[in-house]
């Protein structure tokens, strides 16, 4: 996943569902600037532990489907990447459709949102958000097999046919 995201851009890199810091330090091993990464987690003693382990990082404790809203005492209304460990294929649709909409609003010109998965296909219905999709790698060590997702905005809107 942190393959995916540009360590030299100017934008910020948000990290939704931080978990134990995985995915955290492998961005910041990349070379994702601590000044540049957001990480956002829900869960009290994760975010906790996020804090400890990531001194001087930006742990916001929140629910990702409010990401606007949690970003905004950080004066963040923009960003260049959103990485998703998040399992969209076992939420509520409503949540997941929320979480990947606020996401997207943030998304400047040119930004990703890049989703691990254990789905054979999409975790997303692409489309439906604007988004043009594809697997950016797989995992087939993992069990079960994973996959790595990059999204991006599509270049000019696309008719839906009913």
């Amino acid at each position: 996943m942190a393959r995916e995201v540009a360590p030299h851009g100017t934008g910020f890199v948000v990290e939704l569902g931080g978990g134990t810091g995985s995915i955290t330090r492998a961005l910041l091993e990349r070379g994702v600037p601590p000044c540049r990464l957001v990480v956002v987690e829900r869960d009290y003693t994760l975010a906790a532990l996020l804090r400890k382990r990531f001194s001087g990082l930006k742990i916001v404790r929140g629910d990702a489907g409010e990401l606007a809203a949690l970003l905004e005492p950080l004066g963040i209304t923009e960003v260049d990447t959103v990485v998703s460990s998040l399992p969209l294929l076992s939420m509520p649709k409503s949540l997941c459709r929320r979480i990947v909409r606020e996401s997207v609003a943030l998304l400047g010109a040119g930004g990703s949102f890049i989703q691990f998965t254990y789905g054979v296909a999409s975790p997303l219905p692409a489309l439906d958000f604007g988004l043009v999709g594809e697997v950016a790698d797989r995992i087939f060590f993992n069990f079960p097999p994973a996959a790595v997702w990059r999204f991006r905005r599509l270049a000019a809107p696309v008719a839906r046919v009913a």
